[in-house]
């Protein structure tokens, strides 16, 4: 036992938006308000705009730090939408929200440098899950001052779903792919003018990747955060816990709560999840077990544990 060492854990980078801080000791959850009829989980279909409302207001009250609004589901099923109706959908609930919750930190999951554009003095961070197809869609993040995610998506375009994808003999060969592609966009961000505690790194599990492609990347969180950019984990109910489990969406919370345990005790700093409460109360437990996070009562065996019973 005189060996034991201290327990080497894997660091977390801030992120710092709207004059907030996130990092190791105060984790992130980023809700998730979907304004369409057909995202993959029915829980999160917000195409009414007072379910959106609604569906917004209650996602803070349970500890929701951010919140990221999409107009358009993410894989190729479901409807067509072209930018025009991206705009309608979300930029006026942007713009409500920031009147109502001017506290609150905007999310905008777009692809569309136009969508970003309108989202001028709305929007605090532009989640581009498609890995930089549109090139310009961070320079708009830049000139409207929002912060921006770096996602890798195996170089497929938007909406795309992953057929016959590999990297290499080597299983490590998708973690390295996913290593150095979110090096190289995260230093463009910063070329662009996007300073370093606001740009996301996103494995963008799933995204061009197949279930064991996933499960390799999350298992290396730590080698993404060691980019030392912060990490953004978005695994909620998606397939790769689905197929792990062989579970409908409906049913994969406990799955997704076991992998947002793991990321985060691997260094994620952000968590995008449709299950806020849940995901709030996973993140915090996990960075107090880290040592991170002080417990927020610390009574038990001290004689405040005596009075507090009446001893």
């Amino acid at each position: 036992m005189s060996r034991l060492a201290p327990l080497e854990l894997p660091t977390t980078s801030p992120l710092v938006l709207r004059g907030r801080r996130f990092d190791a000791s105060a984790p992130a959850v980023m809700a998730i308000v979907n304004r369409t009829r057909d995202s993959f989980f029915s829980g999160n279909r917000h195409s009414d705009l007072e379910s959106a409302k609604a569906a917004l207001v209650e996602a803070v009250e349970l500890g929701a730090d951010l919140v990221d609004i999409g107009g358009v589901r993410a894989g190729q099923e479901g409807e067509v939408v072209d930018a025009d109706e991206e705009i309608r959908r979300v930029v006026p609930f942007l713009q409500w929200a920031r009147t109502e919750h001017p506290d609150v930190i905007l999310s905008l999951d777009t692809w569309r440098s136009e969508v970003a554009r309108e989202a001028d003095g709305v929007v605090d961070l532009v989640n581009d899950t498609w890995a930089g197809h549109d090139s310009e869609l961070v320079h708009v993040a830049s000139a409207v001052g929002a912060g921006y995610v770096i996602s890798h998506t195996g170089g497929l375009p938007p909406r795309t779903d992953p057929v016959d994808v590999t990297y290499g003999d080597d299983p490590l060969d998708v973690v390295r792919d996913v290593v150095r592609t979110l090096a190289h966009g995260a230093g463009e961000a910063e070329r662009a003018g996007i300073p370093r505690e606001r740009i996301l790194v996103d494995p963008t599990l799933d995204f061009g990747k197949t279930t064991a492609h996933s499960l390799e990347v999350l298992r290396h969180t730590a080698a993404v955060a060691a980019l030392n950019y912060p990490v953004l984990q978005a695994m909620s109910r998606k397939d790769f816990i689905g197929e792990a489990l062989d579970l409908p969406p409906e049913e994969r919370l406990e799955g997704s709560l076991a992998a947002t345990a793991v990321a985060a005790w691997l260094g994620a700093t952000v968590f995008r999840a449709h299950d806020v409460r849940a995901t709030r109360r996973v993140v915090d437990m996990v960075a107090t077990i880290r040592g991170d996070r002080r417990p927020r009562l610390a009574l038990r065996g001290t004689h405040r544990d005596d009075v507090a019973n009446g001893a």
